[in-house]
């Protein structure tokens, strides 16, 4: 029997690349985040970009590709990035933490779900800001350093039907948000912090295969998963 493998762990992608786009499989949730991040961003100008760190199979790209960006994912996982390449992404191969992107090629720059299975989230976030051109848009989303964060996100979420899978999340990397607003602050970053919710109609009705999908609602506590909408001053 294969061994476990520790919490955190990015070969857990590959293990579960099968299942990017299955919208009842392990990732769901993530199909439901990545349609609230679209809601986000403003429709594009011709030629502009769009940088999707950590961007895994690519479930940010139908909503990219109708709101007409070029659509660059990047992630370490060169099994995901392939995936990401069949829905249209311009796939690259690199860490979050050192973009192999230059200084400023960037309309948008969306980062989801990435900031809490990082070291230093502070790190990712200064690459977001390098990346971006004066006044481009950034998405983030990300899970709170909290108890209610850790009890609803991993204790609950990863035993529920479209959760994420288990061991996925390492609790010690959860985000700490005054810290990564003070960060934001300093790299000239405007960011206000959202909180995010499944719909629980929706969620009901998704289990029973009424709805392809479930909304996210925003909630004004962020002490469980978080969302950051912001420009680069």
């Amino acid at each position: 029997m294969p061994q476990p493998r520790p919490a955190n762990d990015p070969g857990q992608y590959d293990d579960l690349v099968d299942q990017w786009w299955e919208t009842t499989g392990g990732f769901a949730a993530l199909h439901w985040i990545a349609a609230s991040r679209a809601e986000h961003i403003p429709p594009a100008a011709p030629g502009e970009v769009l940088v999707d760190l950590a961007c895994g199979g690519g479930l940010m790209a139908p909503h990219v590709a109708r709101l007409g960006y070029r659509h660059v994912g990047v992630d370490v996982g060169e099994a995901s990035l392939r995936v990401a390449a069949t829905h249209g992404v311009l796939p690259v191969v690199g860490s979050v933490l050192a973009v192999p992107l230059p200084d400023g090629c960037a309309d948008v720059v969306v980062a989801g779900e990435i900031l809490e299975h990082v070291e230093d989230d502070v790190a990712v976030l200064a690459e977001c800001a390098r990346l971006l051109r004066p006044g481009g848009t950034l998405v983030i989303d990300a899970l709170a350093a909290t108890r209610i964060g850790r009890l609803l996100t991993v204790t609950l979420a990863e035993r529920l039907p479209g959760g994420p899978p288990r061991g996925i999340h390492d609790p010690a990397l959860f985000v700490d948000r005054a810290r990564l607003l003070a960060a934001a602050d300093r790299l000239d970053l405007d960011l206000e912090l959202v909180g995010l919710r499944p719909s629980l109609r929706d969620a009901v009705r998704w289990r029973a295969g009424r709805r392809p999908g479930v909304r996210m609602k925003p909630v004004r506590s962020t002490a469980a998963l978080f969302a950051g909408y912001g420009r680069k001053r």
